[in-house]
């Protein structure tokens, strides 16, 4: 089991390079209602309908978590760790998850490789 954050979403849905890797842990893949949001947001820039989205998101068959009250505490913990490789708050939600259910949190920004974050395994796709 994964979590998936939100680049790996969306280089998954694009088809770049890591999707192979990314496809291999769908089946068994959770994600953050907030890093679905950010998904969504960026597909609709592109100019898919909603409908459009939730059926490409709702075919992965995705555990879609709540962003929990624990998941907010500890995101926020993290921004000290995580500021200075630019990680946001989907990033940290996603971490956050990641950490809570004791998966790895499969990503595609490099950055997080160099994290050293007590109970946060990545697993960076490309």
């Amino acid at each position: 089991m994964v979590v998936l954050d939100s680049s790996a979403l969306i280089a998954f849905f694009r088809e770049e390079p890591g999707s192979d890797l990314i496809e291999s842990h769908i089946a068994e893949a959770s994600v953050s209602a907030v890093n679905v949001q950010e998904v969504a947001k960026k597909m609709m820039d592109a100019g898919a309908s909603e409908g459009d989205i939730r059926a490409s998101i709702d075919k992965l068959q995705l555990m879609i978590c709540p962003h929990e009250a624990e998941d907010a505490f500890l995101a926020a913990s993290l921004s000290a760790a995580t500021r200075q490789h630019g990680s946001g708050l989907g990033d940290r939600s996603c971490m956050a998850l990641a950490m809570r259910l004791g998966v790895p949190a499969l990503t595609t920004d490099r950055a997080w490789a160099k994290l050293d974050i007590k109970g946060l395994e990545v697993i960076v796709a490309r």
